[in-house]
């Protein structure tokens, strides 16, 4: 047992003083034991059930030659745990004694008995002296198991339980084996609420990883498609699975990735954004610094420029990164029309983002400081509709503001059949109650829901939330400073976003630095032919995303000898 400065500091000399002791007491039995011919001691099962089970101690527990020993101790380990099932039988009728290990309801009980029970207990009968490993004649002679993996102590036989296989133990083995025989319930690939499109493909992540693997492979059938899988969390050990293309994405953005992952030192992972929270290069900020998302085709549209996904174990919601703010402006419906449809969506997109940003503070600022910009006529139906209401126009615009997101997030929590109607109908029942009462004016009502409608036309739920939390901010600074305090407020948001990185990308990747390739595809989508460099500041090693003279042309257009 090593004992390091910082875990003194970190513990106290006390708390240390007293690991050290318990260690050496349980190591002073375990040998006493072991020099008197016991191949366990009678304190190792109370000693385990009355501390921690941690990694480093089951792997210095081997895996001994006696069953019986291996099943008490594993016994030990889960106490009275009502899952934790250990059927014990006889193999070929006699010849020796088993044991399989599993968690109920985390295997196939139908595969267990067909591929593994039945033909060890049944079927198997030696014609001659099994010679060598008992366990690797079974192995190639007795079981129809396409996934086996050796175990060689504790830790091992815990860790392929947990994850849903069956362990095999024989007695006179100092080894184990698991066997694949998950069959777990899991939710079927369908289309993401969040991420609905007109055109493209119709399934999305589920919370099973290997169901995400597959569906990512279906679109990257390519080797160089590189899926690298980690464990996190000391309790949770959830799966994380880091992919990308190789030959595309850069190896200095694959390392620190892989690095800051490594890094993560938490008790469990239950969501991916665990991960994007210890991720970010810019913890304080509430701009996304990594893409969300559900579709398999957008994860691969991303591996394909030169990003990483991280793919989490238990959701359906992968990571993209870096994740710029350009992308997420962008969609993958905007390559599933015609690029002049393309085009029309990401300027609308565009305008709504400013709308949902600045109309509310621009209005307020108008109203309240700057009235001689206003048309006359404009002005007097402004002032005629704004009579009676007690409220300046800032405290008018919080209060609307604020009501909207309480309908919002009352229809997204309350059931999918009743929340839509609850929030349609709050909405119009509080805006009609609040002009009629004298509250709020009609031309607020319409502001308030334009600016609503407008945020949601963002591709990124992230993105819409920070939008939604600057509107306030603005707001204030509208009703304090007039259109001088917009313009500030504007000017901080644009320093602080050209600031920023994430993974070593510029944030503002695409608007800046300039490079003319990637203004194909930021306020407008250039047609796919003409696209055929990929970003820039992703993949500067293979930027050619295509051939060149791709544009289609008639039969007699087209130029002699191929190409041009």
């Amino acid at each position: 047992m090593t004992i390091t400065c910082g875990a003194i500091k970190k513990e106290g000399v006390l708390s240390v003083r007293k690991r050290i002791v318990k260690k050496l007491h349980h190591l002073i039995r375990n040998y006493a034991c072991k020099t008197a011919g016991k191949n366990i001691c009678p304190d190792d099962m109370d000693w385990v059930q009355q501390t921690t089970v941690e990694k480093y101690d089951l792997e210095r527990i081997p895996i001994e030659a006696d069953l019986a020993a291996n099943i008490k101790r594993l016994k030990g380990i889960y106490g009275v745990c009502p899952d934790f099932i250990i059927r014990q039988f006889e193999i070929g009728g006699g010849i020796t004694k088993a044991a399989v290990i599993f968690l109920e309801g985390m295997v196939e009980r139908v595969l267990l008995s067909e591929n593994l029970l039945k033909p060890l207990m049944i079927h198997y009968r030696p014609l001659k002296p099994v010679q060598g490993s008992f366990l690797e004649q079974i192995l190639r002679v007795v079981l129809p198991v396409d996934v086996v993996r050796k175990c060689v102590n504790l830790h091992d036989v815990i860790d392929h339980v947990m994850e849903g296989s069956v362990v095999l133990l024989v007695d006179g083995e100092p080894r184990g084996l698991a066997l694949e025989a998950a069959g777990f319930k899991t939710r079927a690939p369908e289309e993401p609420i969040t991420e609905a499109v007109v055109r493209g493909a119709r399934e999305g992540f589920t919370e099973a990883l290997h169901i995400n693997i597959t569906l990512l492979r279906r679109r990257l059938k390519t080797p160089n498609l590189v899926l690298e899988r980690m464990v996190l969390g000391r309790i949770s050990h959830t799966q994380v699975v880091v992919g990308y293309v190789r030959g595309l994405a850069a190896p200095e953005l694959v390392a620190e990735v892989r690095e800051r992952l490594q890094r993560i030192d938490i008790d469990g992972i239950l969501e991916s954004n665990y991960l994007e929270e210890m991720l970010r290069d810019h913890p304080l900020s509430f701009f996304p610094q990594a893409i969300t998302t559900e579709r398999p085709d957008r994860v691969a549209a991303n591996l394909l420029e030169g990003r990483v996904a991280i793919l989490t174990e238990n959701t359906p919601h992968a990571l993209i990164l870096p994740g710029e703010f350009v992308a997420h402006m962008q969609s993958p419906e905007d390559f599933y029309h015609h690029f002049v449809l393309g085009v029309f969506i990401r300027l609308l997109r565009w305008s709504a983002f400013a709308v949902s940003l600045l109309l509310p503070s621009i209005y307020v600022a108008v109203t309240t400081f700057h009235q001689e910009m206003i048309p006359t006529r404009l002005l007097l139906s402004i002032v005629a509709a704004r009579e009676g209401v007690p409220f300046p126009a800032v405290v008018e615009a919080l209060l609307m503001e604020i009501a909207f997101e309480i309908l919002r997030e009352a229809g997204v929590r309350l059931p999918r059949t009743v929340g839509q109607a609850v929030s349609i109908v709050g909405a119009l029942v509080i805006g009609e109650a609040a002009v009629m009462a004298g509250v709020v004016s009609p031309l607020m009502v319409i502001v308030v829901a334009l600016t609503g409608i407008s945020s949601f036309l963002s591709p990124s739920f992230d993105l819409a939330i920070s939008i939604r939390i600057l509107r306030f901010t603005m707001m204030i600074l509208a009703g304090l400073l007039g259109l001088f305090g917009v313009a500030a407020g504007v000017l901080a948001i644009l320093i602080h976003l050209a600031g920023m990185r994430s993974f070593g990308v510029p944030y503002l990747a695409g608007l800046t630095p300039f490079y003319s390739d990637d203004w194909k595809d930021v306020f407008i989508r250039a047609p796919i032919w003409m696209m055929r460099r990929r970003p820039a500041e992703l993949s500067k090693s293979n930027r050619k995303r295509q051939a060149p003279g791709l544009k289609p042309e008639p039969p007699d257009r087209r130029p002699q000898g191929g190409r041009s």
